[in-house]
């Protein structure tokens, strides 16, 4: 069968997909991220066992054998009833619609037992791997013991790929591994922002902070054409450039760091993007008074809470001019209406752009996820929106991911 590999090409990775494997009898190890919201032992948001279905579907259309592994929780190697991962069954049944066998161990005989009990199709999720001290430690000895459970090794959980952990990394090196179709989603989305995107591309970011998102800058400023900043860290560039930004949120200690930033910009020939208006407000609270101001003149009492009109038509222009989009983070307080009102209207530009063909827009990141949610814009609405938070923050920076390297690696050994 002739391979389809899902690419990276700014990397050079290259991953076998489940598309291109014969699976029919075959234990399939597949690490998921069910570590899903819940509340009082009950799933309140589906999201992440929706996107594995097709990844599902496709293992019991094929006839393979589908055992289960991922975290919930930080139990930190120890058995915690409270996290187990037997109330998962019930959500997972109705969302896939078939039968779900629960082994209450990842290792083990008693996995053992459930695992060689499985006919074609069949699925098994196991217990909680981070009840064992190995699974966070990359242990060998214990990834060695996962492996006998299983043919082959399926990632399909990008957003716990940033952690060399023995479900995501070790195993890698032990089974014949393949990416599965969330994970080759995730992956082909994220090529097109920045890997092998087309131009002119576009990044916004926002936020509270330039502090925690400095790699992120530097590398998103090499990457992209327009840098579109938001929130609390475009008030920090503005107060480098000697704006009046009054009592808004603001790390005065990383002016030095944003004006580095600039200047790096200007030599890779990015332009930066800060709001031209604000509104600003004396308190944030429900229907403050608000005032729509210059963004280098707010008064001494005022501070900042969303962008104006005048940024969002800015902004708007620009998207209208760009191919990519990669987005990350609010354009202000989105939690508290009105002031969702620039995050709101930006996202709705993405989309209107998205549905006419003229621009890829890959979003993701939680604070992302949030205020998409808020502007009630669906999945179907940007080209893809990653449910990843820490793993897609680590992509942005340009960092390699552990699980996604060790994908690559593997199969360009096999």
């Amino acid at each position: 069968m002739a391979d389809s590999l899902a690419t990276r090409t700014d990397t050079g990775m290259h991953f076998k997909s489940i598309r291109d494997m014969d699976l029919k009898g075959k234990r399939v190890l597949l690490r998921a991220d069910l570590n899903v919201p819940a509340q009082r032992g009950r799933v309140t948001d589906t999201t992440r066992i929706d996107r594995l279905k097709p990844t599902i579907d496709h293992l019991r259309k094929e006839g393979a054998k589908i055992i289960i592994l991922s975290h919930f929780g930080r139990p930190e190697g120890e058995q915690n009833p409270e996290m187990s991962l037997a109330f998962l069954v019930p959500a997972l049944e109705k969302c896939w619609g078939a039968d779900i066998r629960f082994a209450p161990d990842c290792i083990g005989d008693k996995a053992r037992a459930v695992a060689d009990a499985l006919g074609n199709g069949d699925i098994l999720l196991l217990e909680n791997l981070r009840f064992h001290k190995g699974e966070k430690a990359n242990d060998p000895s214990f990834a060695a013991a996962l492996a006998c459970l299983g043919d082959v090794y399926v990632n399909d959980a990008f957003s716990a790929s940033h952690r060399a952990h023995a479900s995501t990394e070790g195993l890698a090196h032990l089974l014949p591994p393949a990416a599965g179709l969330l994970m080759e989603g995730e992956l082909n989305a994220l090529n097109a922002a920045l890997g092998n995107p087309e131009k002119p591309v576009a990044a916004i970011t926002g936020g509270s902070k330039i502090s925690t998102k400095l790699k992120v800058l530097y590398n998103l400023v090499e990457k992209v054409d327009y840098l579109i900043l938001g929130g609390g860290m475009a008030n920090t560039f503005l107060f480098a450039q000697g704006a009046d930004i009054g009592s808004s949120l603001c790390e005065k200690d990383m002016a030095e760091e944003a004006r580095k930033i600039m200047i790096h910009a200007k030599k890779t020939g990015c332009e930066i993007i800060l709001p031209v208006d604000c509104v600003c407000v004396t308190e944030i609270k429900s229907n403050a008074d608000i005032q729509t101001v210059k963004a280098d003149q707010i008064p001494a009492d005022h501070m900042a809470i969303d962008i104006g009109p005048e940024s969002i038509r800015n902004i708007s222009r620009i998207l209208e001019h760009c191919k990519t989009l990669v987005w990350n983070g609010p354009m202000g307080v989105f939690e508290i209406p009105p002031f969702d009102t620039g995050t709101n209207a930006v996202a709705a530009c993405a989309a209107e752009l998205t549905h006419k063909g003229t621009l890829t827009s890959i979003a993701g990141g939680g604070d992302t996820l949030a205020a998409l949610e808020n502007a009630e814009i669906k999945s179907g609405d940007l080209s893809y929106i990653s449910t990843a938070g820490g793993a897609f923050l680590e992509w942005l920076e340009g960092k390699p991911l552990p699980g996604v390297a060790a994908l690559s690696a593997c199969t360009k050994a096999a």
